[in-house]
């Protein structure tokens, strides 16, 4: 069936090497500089304090063997871990590098963005880098023109078209952008996650002029995020890159699992806490460990898995509790979770392993405190200890959900009779 459907984009062994700070000066008299210092065995002047001078001239393969074909119309968002490559093959994509080794082949035009301000110039209006852009793309005046209104209207910038871009926001330039690049006649759009920057609202405006884009006209898009929200509500088709190779292309939740899952070839998320506890009460805790994740980003069907390392100097008989708090980026109390009481057999340094479910949560980033408490005869709590924002985790939210209007919770589901 694939055979019979039009090929947008087909990589074939595309493999991307660079040479670590052999060319990175900012100026061409830097790099003289750089290597007149090489040459007579000096210093280089232009090496930033502290950096790895061991590596200069090293060999990193940003990209290691890349296969992957693409169908016009296909919605595909590519995921990973920073340094895993995705940035670079958008910029292979979009030409603006070149691959050391393979093919790419691209059939019809290509719209991206990449970062905030590329494609444009700084001292031309808005207007003018409308045109300026739909010129690259090898469009008439009178094309350009046709589409010049839903381009200002869909960049919500319409009273600072004619203003120079220089002097727009990060914000502003992100919506004209996005603008430019869905409005104007390509093939094919690729987008980082440079839309981030953009408020809510005109971010689910783009994701929704993508997904339109793709279902009713035809376009391929490529999505680069962090935000597996986002990639559920606009991909149909997600590939997960990993050191530079692909290591899952395919259904968009079961890469997302592969994301949050797979060994990066990392440690447990490990957090000292001995800074942060006074050790007042006898209790001191030393170290948590997310025992199961190298990154603290989680699905509701997950387990939160605690390891705490603590010092307890209190007596054998004495009924301790552990509380978790959860509480959202601005600082409000979303939900408190205490474990049963359980009693220290001897004085000394413990390791308490716990799970949590995460089933009731929606979704959405939060900052947890920890604390042990002491529990008395009527089952009262006393704080021994307490860390607030002791670490900070993800929970990636179901596809529908959206924190602004359904909350972090998602209560149990209620029956409905007449």
């Amino acid at each position: 069936m694939d055979e019979q459907r039009e090929i947008a984009i087909r990589i074939k062994g595309v493999k991307k090497r660079y040479r670590l700070g052999v060319i990175g000066g900012t100026t061409l008299r830097a790099e003289l500089q750089s290597r007149w210092a090489k040459r007579r065995g000096r210093e280089d002047p232009n090496i930033r304090i502290g950096a790895d001078v061991s590596r200069v001239g090293q060999e990193f393969w940003a990209l290691n063997g890349i296969d992957v074909t693409i169908f016009a119309g296909e919605r595909v968002g590519i995921i990973g871990c920073n340094g895993a490559g995705k940035s670079t093959l958008l910029k292979l994509l979009s030409r603006i590098t070149a691959p050391t080794e393979g093919e790419i082949d691209i059939t019809g035009r290509i719209s991206s963005l990449l970062e905030i301000g590329t494609g444009f110039h700084r001292e031309l209006t808005g207007r003018e880098n409308i045109y300026m852009n739909g010129a690259i793309l090898g469009m008439s005046r009178s094309e350009i023109d046709s589409k010049l209104d839903k381009i200002i209207e869909f960049s919500e910038i319409a009273e600072f078209i004619d203003t120079p871009v220089k002097r727009y926001s990060s914000g502003m330039y992100v919506k004209l952008a996005f603008a430019v690049a869905a409005f104007l006649d390509s093939e094919i759009l690729v987008m980082d996650e440079v839309l981030a920057v953009g408020d809510m609202a005109f971010q689910r405006k783009c994701l929704d002029k993508m997904r339109e884009a793709a279902d009713t006209e035809g376009k391929t898009v490529l999505y680069v995020s962090h935000n597996m929200d986002t990639i559920r509500r606009l991909c149909d088709r997600c590939i997960v890159l990993n050191q530079g190779r692909v290591i899952y292309d395919g259904d968009v939740e079961q890469a997302i699992s592969v994301y949050m899952n797979y060994n990066l070839d990392g440690d447990p998320v490990d957090i000292d806490l001995s800074g942060k506890d006074a050790g007042k009460n006898g209790v001191i805790m030393e170290r948590l460990v997310l025992t199961d994740k190298v990154t603290p980003v989680y699905v509701p069907e997950e387990l939160l898995r605690l390891r705490l390392t603590a010092v307890i100097d209190r007596k054998a008989t004495e009924k301790l509790c552990l509380r978790l708090t959860f509480r959202s980026q601005s600082d409000a109390a979303i939900a408190t979770s205490w474990s049963k009481p359980f009693v220290s057999s001897e004085p000394g340094r413990r390791e308490l392993d716990f799970a949590l479910p995460l089933s009731d949560f929606g979704g959405g980033k939060f900052y947890v405190s920890i604390g042990l408490y002491r529990v008395d005869e009527l089952g009262r709590h006393f704080t021994l200890t307490h860390i607030t924002r002791a670490f900070e985790l993800e929970i990636q939210s179901l596809p529908v959900w959206d924190t602004n209007t359904h909350g972090y919770i998602a209560l149990p589901d209620t029956e409905v009779w007449s």
